[in-house]
């Protein structure tokens, strides 16, 4: 009971961190509530055999990608139709299931929802009855990355159906270090010491950062991390100050922030209106997501290349941050359907079959980087994008993927998160030392998970 009433009470507050992977940004709780109050009077339901319904939110990212999907799937299932059921932000979709798990009754929920993929193994743990087991849909599992798929794989079955690829990008502005004397090859392959050297130079020479997160929600340890193959978790229970690749990786991070190579913005809007959008930086490191803001600045279209991200020994560095799935809930009457259509769209298996429909027109359409191997394969996944200098970026995405390590994950991800983040900040401007303030973090990290 007690995860089920910290459940109820994080919906009201997970809209902050809904920014990413296509989520809206009214977080308002009137938009919240109008959302739900519409959700509860419209159909969730169909009578047709052939229609499916599904919640989702952002019209101009995860529903282009799951009218694309429609639209492929018509060509086996000419009668198929797929109503979506529009949220205003993904915390409705994790109202919605909360209410109904709370209500025990699975009847207001849809055949198929959208869900953040940090929050689904919470949602399984608190309510293991709302959701479907696919793990026998006719999917290419392999070739959906492993990373990806440790999301929604729980006690060895399969309960969702990527849409987008999290990935992580490095992009640089290669205008800006050539200002400072560096190309992009200096920045291939490097340490995070070798960066930092390189950042106060591009510093000194131009006035940018080399780096910028939002200080509020800094993602920056768990994708560091996740580079070295580390979570902050271990055995299911908080894993900070006795982790010596963690303390490493705080080190890196306040060192940046020292010697303003990194620029911690106080919240998202400062990060993606100031940092990025107004041309302080040189570099960005973040999900995929995080190219169309970088876009909005057309007079630096053909100046940014990605890639992979420096790393503590100086190996390639592949990570992943936020990203959705869909998943089959409790609610489906029609769930062998549900898992053809899932299985064929978004389950890799058209791209096998040499067809790529979905992943095309998702991208084309919604800037949606899907996760199978085999959509890499595709002319729209392999041409150069203007803005990236001509690069094929989305093919180079997709390859970052199969190489992301799969780390433990917890449904306190966010939780981590936040203390870590505090934990720089006390480090940085209230005289902790690092060991002073992980321990703090993980000491407040434990009785928020009642240990």
């Amino acid at each position: 009971m007690k995860r089920k009433l910290l459940s109820l009470m994080l919906v009201g507050t997970m809209a902050a961190s809904m920014v990413a992977c296509g989520s809206s940004a009214d977080t308002t709780d009137n938009a919240s509530k109008d959302a739900a109050d519409g959700a509860a009077t419209e159909a969730v339901q169909s009578d047709d055999e052939n229609t499916l319904t599904v919640y989702a939110w952002d019209e101009n990212f995860n529903i282009p990608a799951l009218k694309a999907a429609e639209k492929d799937y018509q060509d086996v299932n000419p009668d198929f139709k797929l109503e979506v059921i529009t949220q205003s932000q993904s915390s409705d979709v994790e109202q919605a299931v909360t209410l109904a798990a709370e209500a025990g009754d699975y009847s207001t929920l849809p055949d198929i929802v959208l869900f953040q993929d940090h929050y689904f193994q919470q949602y399984v743990t608190n309510y293991p009855d709302a959701w479907q087991d696919a793990s026998d849909a006719d999917c290419d599992w392999n070739g959906l990355g492993a990373e990806k798929l440790s999301y929604s794989t729980i006690d060895g079955k399969h309960y969702g159906f990527p849409v987008d690829a999290g990935t992580a990008i490095f992009a640089y502005r290669t205008d800006l270090l050539e200002q400072a004397g560096y190309t992009i090859d200096d920045v291939t392959g490097i340490t995070w010491d070798e960066f930092d050297k390189i950042g106060k130079d591009v510093q000194a020479k131009t006035g940018k950062y080399l780096l910028c997160m939002d200080g509020s929600g800094n993602d920056l340890f768990y994708m560091m991390l996740q580079e070295e193959g580390v979570s902050q978790f271990k055995d299911g229970k908080p894993y900070i100050k006795d982790n010596e690749t963690l303390v490493k990786v705080f080190n890196v991070v306040a060192q940046l922030a020292k010697d303003n190579v990194l620029y911690l913005a106080n919240d998202w809007s400062d990060y993606t209106d100031q940092a990025i959008q107004g041309d302080m930086v040189a570099g960005v490191f973040n999900g995929n997501w995080i190219i169309p803001t970088m876009k909005q600045v057309s007079e630096n279209s053909g100046k940014w290349e990605i890639v992979p991200a420096p790393t503590l020994t100086g190996k390639p560095g592949y990570a992943s941050n936020g990203g959705s799935s869909l998943y089959i809930t409790a609610n489906c009457k029609k769930v062998d359907l549900a898992k053809d259509f899932l299985a064929y769209t978004f389950g890799g298996r058209s791209a096998e079959d040499g067809q790529s429909t979905t992943y095309d027109e998702a991208l084309l359409n919604g800037g949606v980087i899907g996760t199978c191997a085999a959509a890499a394969e595709s002319d729209v996944y392999q041409q150069g994008v203007d803005f990236f200098n001509g690069q094929p970026i989305y093919a180079d995405i997709v390859e970052y993927t199969q190489n992301v390590a799969t780390v433990e994950q917890s449904d306190y991800h966010y939780q981590a998160r936040t203390h870590l983040g505090t934990a720089l900040q006390n480090v940085l401007d209230n005289g902790y030392t690092t060991e002073q303030a992980l321990e703090e973090a993980e000491s407040n990290l434990k009785f928020d998970m009642g240990l």
